[in-house]
C-alpha cells in the first residue's frame, strides 16, 4: 500500500502523484511536455489519471533530475539511448531465433540422412542374414 492508502496498481491523480513525490503539479505538467512517454489517461475535463508505469517513471526522472544532476536534456538521452538498447537487444534475440531455426533444420537433414542410412544398412544385413 502507498501511502495515500491505495493499492499501487491503482490509478493516481495529479495531486495524489504531487503529494507523495514531493513535486508541484505544474512541474509535472512540463514533465509530460518534455518526456514523451509519459502520457497519463486523461478523463473528462482533462482530468489526469497516472498508472504505475507514469508513477514509476515520474520516481526516475526526479532521481535523475534532483539526486544525480542530470539535466531534463539528459534525461531525455538517458531514455533514449535505453529505448535503443532495447531495440538492439530485440533485433539480435530475432537474430538469434532466426539463426537457431537454420541450424534445427541443418541438424533435421542431418538426422534424416542418418536415419536413411540406418535403415539402408538394415534392409542390407536382413539380406544377408536372411538367404
Amino acid at each position: 500500500m502507498s501511502r495515500n492508502g491505495k493499492s499501487p496498481q491503482a490509478f493516481r491523480t495529479i495531486r495524489e502523484v504531487s503529494e507523495e513525490l514531493g513535486i508541484p503539479q505544474h512541474v509535472l505538467r512540463f514533465w509530460e511536455t518534455k518526456f514523451k512517454r509519459l502520457r497519463p489517461l486523461k478523463r473528462g475535463g482533462g482530468r489526469r489519471y497516472y498508472r504505475t508505469e507514469d508513477f514509476e517513471m515520474l520516481k526516475t526522472i526526479q532521481k535523475l533530475l534532483y539526486t544525480d544532476g542530470y539535466t531534463i536534456k539528459g534525461v531525455k538521452k538517458l531514455f533514449e539511448d535505453s529505448e535503443n538498447n532495447l531495440n538492439t537487444t530485440k533485433s539480435s534475440a530475432s537474430k538469434n531465433a532466426t539463426n537457431f531455426m537454420k541450424d534445427m533444420s541443418y541438424d533435421t537433414r542431418e538426422i534424416e540422412k542418418i536415419v536413411s542410412e540406418l535403415s539402408n544398412l538394415r534392409d542390407m544385413l536382413r539380406g544377408k542374414f536372411s538367404g
